[in-house]
């Protein structure tokens, strides 16, 4: 029993110290979109404002109006009971009471805490009929209310003891009805974060569940362009062994053998991997066409200036000369990174860097020690001042097939804005040697 009061006392003094030092409110959303029952301001041309901007101009405007309106009531009410307050020290009781409304989207915490501790100094008795300044009332309630929505549940808990226990502290006489005041917007501001913690964790998850589903369509995709080019190798492979007798004249029976048994391993294979397609290919039509390569660059590079695009290119090394699935691949990047620079960034000038090492020959006759295809797609800022190039990464499901592809070889892909205000795609892709044959 006592082991639970010390933890129950250490929990309030953990949530009461949150609440008066240590705790801080979540951010200012940014892009915040206007609520549903103020959408029509957008034909006023208020809505199409910053929702952020207009909440805190609004905030900015209500605070000086009730400052005049706090002045005029402290004047009107001393000078009816014939006390004599210097304006000084009225304009100073407005403003402390009724800051923390300009204060609250900003400083939710610190605009509860300036008002809490205006609303416990200021000691208005005997001016007015009420214990508190009407306007710091209203503003305490607000900033008790942004605290519910913008603060943890702990931060929220601890303002609520201090406010209710304050509250039955100073004006005890007024303390059951003010205290359901401060108990709905409590009630009603935690509501509202709990709703809009719900929507995030959603969203989030949809994100999460999107990328995933990116991902594996796009190794789907992946998988039947490396049949393609895998098949015609097992193809070559069975042609070979069995035309490999016919070429010699002198054969002898166990290497016929051999070779008829490779012929027949590769078929089987072949079959297998038709099996595989069979799964792999969608029901609305299967992907027949010829796998593209680097062969087709010009192809690519010219539908791209035709969209707009300002494209140079630099190619070295043996590019004609690469193993299909590297080829594919690089395509497949290349292909992917410009038509991102047509969507973010049209009309840019885009530098396209294709090249590959002295090893990355896939020359059928040599033999290497293998090498590096290096890629490099960068645009400008679109032209005509258009704004800048949103960011690709954690949005769209370009970049998330760029880096399968380029993990599938065993390679790396990076994508990072550029200083200038465009976006840059680097990829490196192994290239394993071949045997001599």
């Amino acid at each position: 029993m006592a082991g639970e009061n010390l933890t129950l006392r250490g929990v309030l003094r953990d949530v009461l110290l949150a609440a008066a030092v240590t705790g801080r409110a979540d951010p200012a959303p940014l892009n915040r979109p206007w609520p549903l029952l103020l959408r029509w301001t957008r034909y006023i041309g208020v809505g199409r404002l910053p929702y952020g901007l207009v909440t805190n101009l609004f905030g900015l405007a209500l605070t000086v109006g009730l400052v005049a309106g706090t002045v005029s009531l402290l004047s009107t009410e001393t000078l009816r009971r014939g006390i004599y307050v210097s304006d000084g020290t009225k304009l100073f009781i407005a403003v402390a009471v009724t800051a923390p409304l300009a204060l609250r989207d900003r400083h939710p915490l610190g605009a509860w805490r300036l008002s809490f501790l205006a609303m416990a100094l200021i000691d208005v008795d005997g001016w007015l009929t009420v214990p508190f300044v009407p306007a710091g009332s209203v503003a305490a309630l607000v900033a008790v209310y942004t605290v519910a929505v913008r603060c943890s549940r702990d931060i929220t808990l601890g303002v609520g003891l201090i406010s209710f226990a304050g509250l039955w502290i100073k004006a005890p006489e007024t303390g059951p009805g003010a205290s359901v005041l401060l108990l709905l917007a409590l009630t009603v501001g935690y509501a509202v974060r709990v709703r809009q913690t719900s929507r995030r964790e959603l969203a989030e998850q949809e994100k999460r569940h999107q990328d995933a589903e990116a991902v594996l369509t796009e190794r789907q995709r992946i998988a039947r362009e490396l049949h393609d080019v895998v098949a015609h190798h097992m193809s070559m492979i069975a042609i070979q062994a069995e035309a490999a007798p016919y070429k010699v004249e002198s054969v002898p029976d166990e290497t016929r053998r051999d070779l008829a048994e490779i012929r027949a391993t590769a078929l089987d294979a072949l079959t297998e991997l038709r099996r595989v397609l069979g799964v792999l290919r969608a029901e609305d039509g299967a992907e027949t066409a010829p796998q593209p390569s680097l062969a087709r660059l010009d192809e690519l590079v010219g539908n791209a200036r035709g969209a707009g695009l300002r494209v140079e290119t630099r190619l070295s090394g043996d590019l004609a000369g690469l193993p299909p699935g590297v080829g594919l691949t690089a395509y497949r990047i290349l292909q992917e990174a410009l038509s991102n620079a047509m969507r973010h960034a049209p009309g840019s000038r885009v530098e396209v860097e294709v090249s590959c090492d002295d090893g990355a020959s896939g020359d059928g006759g040599a033999s290497g020690d293998g090498g590096v295809v290096l890629l490099g797609v960068v645009n400008g800022p679109p032209a005509g001042g258009r704004g800048s190039v949103p960011p690709l990464p954690g949005g769209g499901h370009g970049l998330v097939g760029m880096r399968e592809r380029a993990a599938a070889l065993g390679g790396e892909l990076t994508a990072r804005p550029t200083p200038e205000g465009g976006f840059a795609v680097t990829a490196s892709l192994p290239v394993k040697a071949r045997e001599a044959t």
